[in-house]
């Protein structure tokens, strides 16, 4: 019986600091973020839990046959959600914006 490893594709952790980044002169807020990010394994079977596509799939039976020639499919982002941004436009103005696509929420076999 085949259980999901511990390596399998999955969302893991990532707070992303501005002022890590040294941002925090233009950044109003947030002070940081939770980023997440995707990695593991995306080994043969490809469980419905790994939102795997299609051409992940046979992309998998393939490299079964040649792992020499085709690589596995990997984790990547299946779902990402935007935050909103206080910044300063210059000296006197700031500006909220909300950027798409800055925070994982799902991961799969691409």
């Amino acid at each position: 019986v085949w259980s999901q490893s511990p390596r399998s594709c999955q969302i893991q952790t990532l707070y992303v600091s501005f002022k890590d980044l040294d941002w925090q002169d233009w950044i109003i807020a947030p002070d940081g973020y939770g980023a997440f990010y995707c990695s593991g394994e995306c080994n043969f079977p490809l469980n419905a839990h790994m939102n795997a596509t299609n051409h992940a799939i046979v992309q998998t039976l393939v490299h079964l046959m040649n792992p020499l020639q085709v690589p596995k499919p990997c984790c990547a982002p299946t779902k990402l959600n935007p935050i909103s941004v206080l910044y300063f436009i210059d000296d006197s103005n700031v500006m909220l914006k909300k950027y798409k696509n800055m925070v994982v929420k799902g991961c799969g076999c691409h």
